[in-house]
């Protein structure tokens, strides 16, 4: 069995890495991060630049190809400087183009992937409800009524990232209230970010900060019928293809969070003097690295095995759970114990340890909790339904 990246996935990973380098380092990171109140245009426009957005996006799109693999090449490299801000792309390159490529039509596709791929088309998932978190489809009260020539949509999201500067909102609405089960009748929109109707508000937040999670209201916002992704009433089916994708990323921005973790506890253990001596020396620290280190290869292996499958068209929710779930862990726990390497400098905002924590723990609950990945891990393994 071959593990290893191709030759031109290894030459696509060292280009991406010296642009990374170059153009989003840690300390540019750090300052725009820490700004909450304005979304980082800055590392879009670099990316838009650099043409990145275009990693995925078939070429008969405007893109630059490349399959799953491959944009959780571009994911892990990214994130092991720009940590959270990491969705700055994937928000629309992954997130956005993903669905429409997999639901859209061909008049869809040719509206909306040319721009995306072009860095000239913001999106942001407007999914969760406020009463909700992950029982999603049981606290679905965001509704979406037939009128002439398109919907109207009414209700309320929590947590949609980047509203207020978004071209265009993927909503995920009812649209049919009598039915025998909560994920039918649903319908997925993808609205004019500057529609009348819409309020986005800041929710302050621990990590990502920059990246202006939004609680956003819909008041009587019209929606044409040709911005109806799929089939009206049948969103939950067309969305199953693209939930793996979700935690796939998830699993490719823990593991360059591990990356930048273990790089900077690295150089600080080589540099940093006491009693005597450099405290790489001490056994404990070298301990916490090994745990690390063996933590990044595990997760490593997980993601482009999933990765790999979900390439190849191959039934893989079980194993993106697992990736989930075990990357959002581990990445937590690195950069908890990259901090007690630093320790005092660890907490500081002066350096990345912090901000590798703030940015991931929010991931062991979202898109799912770690505790329903279990829950669900253990009913695919004919243990019965816990919820």
């Amino acid at each position: 069995m071959n593990f290893n990246l191709s030759e031109e996935q290894i030459a696509f990973r060292d280009v991406v890495r010296r642009w990374v380098n170059e153009e989003l380092p840690k300390d540019l990171m750090r300052k725009l991060e820490a700004d909450e109140e304005n979304y980082p245009f800055e590392i879009w426009e670099k990316l838009k630049a650099q043409g990145f957005f275009g990693v995925g996006i078939p070429e008969e799109w405007g893109g630059l190809g490349g399959d799953v693999v491959t944009q959780m090449i571009f994911a892990r490299e990214m994130a092991r400087t720009a940590g959270g801000l990491l969705w700055v792309w994937g928000l629309t390159s992954f997130g956005g183009a993903k669905t429409i490529g997999a639901v859209g039509s061909e008049e869809q596709k040719e509206r909306w992937l040319r721009p995306m791929a072009a860095g000239d088309l913001r999106v942001s998932l407007s999914m969760t409800e406020p009463d909700g978190g992950t029982d999603v489809l049981g606290a679905m009260k965001t509704f979406a009524e037939k009128v002439d020539g398109g919907w109207k949509l009414n209700g309320a999201k929590m947590w949609t990232t980047g509203a207020r500067v978004a071209d265009r909102l993927l909503v995920l609405a009812r649209t049919d209230k009598n039915v025998e089960k909560n994920h039918h009748g649903l319908t997925m929109f993808f609205v004019d970010g500057k529609s009348p109707g819409i309020t986005a508000t800041l929710l302050p937040k621990l990590g990502m900060r920059a990246m202006g999670s939004c609680s956003v209201t819909y008041d009587d916002v019209f929606v044409p019928d040709c911005d109806v992704l799929g089939e009206p009433g049948q969103a939950w089916y067309a969305m199953l293809p693209t939930l793996n994708n979700e935690r796939i990323m998830v699993g490719a921005q823990c593991l360059g969070a591990i990356d930048g973790v273990l790089e900077d506890a690295l150089v600080y253990m080589k540099q940093r003097k006491a009693f005597g001596g450099i405290i790489g020396r001490f056994q404990i620290l070298q301990h916490y690295v090994a745990d690390i280190a063996t933590s990044q290869k595990l997760t490593e292996l997980l993601l482009y095995n999933v990765a790999w499958m979900q390439a190849q068209d191959m039934p893989c929710g079980n194993e993106a759970n697992m990736l989930k779930m075990v990357a959002t862990e581990a990445a937590v726990k690195a950069a908890d114990l990259g901090i007690q390497i630093l320790g005092g400098m660890g907490y500081s905002a002066e350096t990345d340890m912090q901000r590798y924590w703030r940015d991931h723990r929010i991931l062991r609950m979202t898109p799912i909790s770690n505790e329903m990945v279990r829950n669900s891990i253990a009913e695919n393994l004919g243990l019965p339904r816990s919820f």
